[in-house]
Formats: structure tokens, sequence, C-alpha cells
């Protein structure tokens, strides 16, 4: 009968004040709980929105001890709820103290529903429109970098250069590895510009043969070539007004090279077969695995080309130079898995995130997605385990020598593992390292981890 109904914490150790306050909180699905333990036991179940507590809580229910140390641990547990404090008539002084140590209202006896009912209400709806408000700021970042997953200070640097660079017409150039996300950038790159209602069209420069891939690019007139039998347009004219994503933009052929520079210089083109040059007004995102400097010290690639697709080049760094991201992206990766293949899994076993957190990922995130999948569909019990994964750990890396380098990098270490580890749970997480919330807090503010 109550499922449809806001959840209300009462945390009071009076039988007939909790009958009272049941009955005539009718509106409310009615929690109760008599104790700091079993109140705090009811937040973790419930995640109640209000939680209205008495300052006079056992073993010392003549003070208002107990009741406070209940009010900073609600608030370290849960610091978005509202927590109504409710105190005896003549004991303004800790009402106040409870305010300012985060309570959001207070309330003093004796009771009456229809102004409690009132405070109460109140309550609610500022916590709704907090909510509300959370998401709405939220909410383009993440359909933007949805599919991005990090919380490495290197990996966070990279989407920070995206979300600037976004808005304006440069042409960006994602360098870095085979598999750690440069597609899903480039498209966070044109979700976040003032193209995202336009197409953003994709073509993979070292999947099409070089015979084709001018055709692809340019498009032809009827008639260009044998089996021509119809005019086609090219890629870069197909994404006119939106972004155009050149991927392994390092194995396009020479002849190519050069026709693509004409393209970014004049912003123009001409199909093959065809007579007159066509404007395009497109936005260009390369990205390659390959040291395109390099390629120019051989021959194989244009300097001038590489000058006009590099206005922005963004590096992104490999999964295993991106701190406590391995441990985390297992923990998404097991989630969107177990719902694809219909597994009930409840995460790792101590040993699997060993396992995971000391292996190199050659392959990157694209290695480790291929991995969890398997383990997905291959484990036997609850939890993937680290013979499901069938990883070999690594050698462990070189340590600094300055005491205090060592010290900071160490418990910077020991943050970002314990939050991968409880997959962003920052109670978990604080549990984990023997901190308290405020102070996990502190480490992620000093560190400069979000």
């Amino acid at each position: 009968m109550s499922e449809h109904k806001p959840i209300l914490l009462v945390v009071e150790d009076d039988p007939g004040l909790q009958k009272q306050i049941r009955w005539s909180l009718e509106d409310y699905d009615v929690q109760l709980a008599a104790d700091r333990e079993s109140a705090l036991n009811q937040i973790r179940r419930f995640e109640p929105a209000v939680v209205l507590l008495d300052l006079g809580l056992p073993p010392f229910p003549d003070s208002a001890e107990e009741g406070l140390a209940s009010l900073q641990q609600i608030i370290m547990l849960a610091p978005a709820t509202k927590i109504i404090v409710v105190t005896g008539n003549q004991d303004r002084a800790n009402a106040v103290k409870a305010i300012n140590q985060g309570a959001y209202d207070f309330y003093q006896k004796p009771f009456d529903p229809q102004i409690l009912g009132m405070i109460i209400a109140r309550a609610f709806r500022v916590h709704a429109l907090e909510q509300e408000n959370r998401v709405l700021q939220q909410r383009q970042p993440d359909e933007a970098m949805q599919g991005i997953v990090t919380g490495a200070a290197e990996m966070l640097k990279v989407c920070r250069t995206v979300e600037k660079v976004a808005p304006s017409n440069a042409t960006v150039l994602l360098l870095g590895e085979s598999g750690t996300g440069k597609e899903l950038l480039a498209r966070a790159v044109h979700q976040l510009s003032t193209r995202a209602t336009e197409r953003f069209v994709a073509i993979n420069c070292a999947a099409i043969p070089d015979a084709l891939l001018e055709s692809e690019l340019f498009g032809y007139e009827k008639g260009a070539f044998t089996g021509a039998s119809k005019q086609t347009v090219g890629k870069i004219e197909y994404a006119s007004k939106g972004t155009l994503f050149l991927d392994e933009i390092g194995d396009l052929p020479l002849p190519l090279q050069a026709k693509l520079l004409r393209f970014l210089q004049e912003r123009v083109i001409e199909r093959l077969g065809g007579r007159g040059e066509i404007p395009v007004d497109v936005r260009v995102v390369g990205a390659t695995h390959q040291n395109l400097e390099a390629l120019i010290q051989a021959g194989s690639f244009r300097q001038d080309l590489y000058y006009r697709l590099s206005e922005i080049s963004v590096m992104i760094p490999p999964l295993r130079a991106r701190q406590g991201d391995a441990a985390l992206l297992a923990h998404a990766f097991l989630e969107k898995f177990s719902q694809q293949q219909n597994r009930a899994l409840k995460g790792f076993t101590p040993e699997a995130i060993d396992a995971i957190e000391s292996y190199p990922w050659p392959g990157n995130v694209r290695e480790m997605e291929n991995v969890i999948k398997r383990a997905v569909i291959m484990a036997e019990s609850g939890q993937i385990s680290a013979l499901d994964l069938g990883l070999k750990a690594d050698a462990g890396e070189s340590q600094p020598l300055n005491l205090r380098q060592v010290r900071d990098e160490a418990e910077r270490r020991a943050v970002v593992r314990a939050l991968g580890r409880t997959n962003g749970n920052i109670v978990q997480a604080a549990e984990l390292l023997g901190v308290s919330r405020p102070t996990l807090y502190d480490l992620l503010n000093r560190f400069g981890l979000k």
C-alpha cells in the first residue's frame, strides 16, 4: 500500500510517539529506528530523502550527545538527505548546534501534526528540487561523454580538453593506441559542438582498399569509371554541416593526402569524373594510433597535412597509464554484460581485481571489454574469478625515491584504487581506506580527483 509513498525515516525511541507520528503522517511510508545503529541501517536500506531525528536517543536519552553523533554519521553516509532534528521545548541551543552541523531544520516538542507535516513536506520539496538541479547540471556532459568511464587525472584532463575545443571549428587530431576510445572522444567533440544536430560521419581509412578510398571520400559522377552507373555523394559531402571522423588517418595513401590537404585548405571538393568544385562546410576530426612525426620522417605522410590536421592535438593515455581506471571499467563492463547476458553476477573476487589491476592491457579498453564479456559468459559462480578472466600479472613498476613524493603518490594510488575497487562508491572506498568520508573528500580535492 505504501510503495508509491515517499519514504520518511523517523529516529525515535519512544514507542508511543512512534505510533503517534506514524498515524499522523499517513501520506508517507514511515520507517522507524530507535537508536543510532538501526538508523544507519535504515539509511543504507531505504536511502530516504528526509529523516526526522530525535536528539534524545539511547543510551543517553536525557542529553543530545547521541543524537548529534547520529546526525553527523547520517550526513557522512547520505549528504543529500534532509534531516529534521526534534528537541525539547527548552533545548533551543542543541537545535541551533544541530543546524550548524548540517541539519536541514528543527522542530521543538510538544508534537503538533500540522506544523510538523508542513516542515516535512517542505524538506521533501527542497530535496526533490536539488536532485532535479543536479540532473540538469550533469545532463549535457553525461550525454556527450556517454561510454567514457574514468576517474584518472590523465583521462579527465583529456575530457576537459575535448569540452574546451568542441565548440570551436578547429580540426582535432586524436592520438593514442588502438582501443583507447578515440571514436568515443570524436563523437563527444561532435555532441558538444554547435553541429550536434547534424550528421556524424565516420570512415576508417585503413579498412577500405586504396583504389576505393578516393571515391568513398569524394564521391563520383555517373560514368567516372566502369560500374559508376549513377552519381554518388562521398563521405565528405555527406557530412556537410556536421562532423567527419577520419579514423586511422595515418594509413591514408600519399596521393589522397594531397587531395585531402586541398580540401582542408579550400573547403571544396571535386567528385571523381566531375568538373566543378563543390563547397563543403564540415568539421574534421582525425585519429591514428601511429606516430605521424615518424611517418613524416620516413616520407610516408605529408608534413603540411599533419599541420592542417593537428590544429588541436589530443594525446589519449593508454589504459595502463590511467590509475584506477582498470577496476572502474571492469565494474562498468560487468554491469553492462551481466544485463545483456541475463546473468546475476555480484562483482569480482579480490584475486580477480588484483589480476585486472596488475595486467598491462596492451589492447586497452577494447581488450578489457572482450575479456569481461567472455568472463561474464563463462563464469560458473556468482562472482567473476581470476580464473574466469585468464589474465597474467605484470611486473611491478619502478617507484620514486623522494619521500614526500613517495607518500603523496602512495596516497593518491590508494585513493584511486579504492574508488576503482568499489565502483566509485565513496562510503565503501572510505571504509576500505580506513578514513572518514570528509577525509576522503579532502584527499579527492587535494589530488584533483573528481
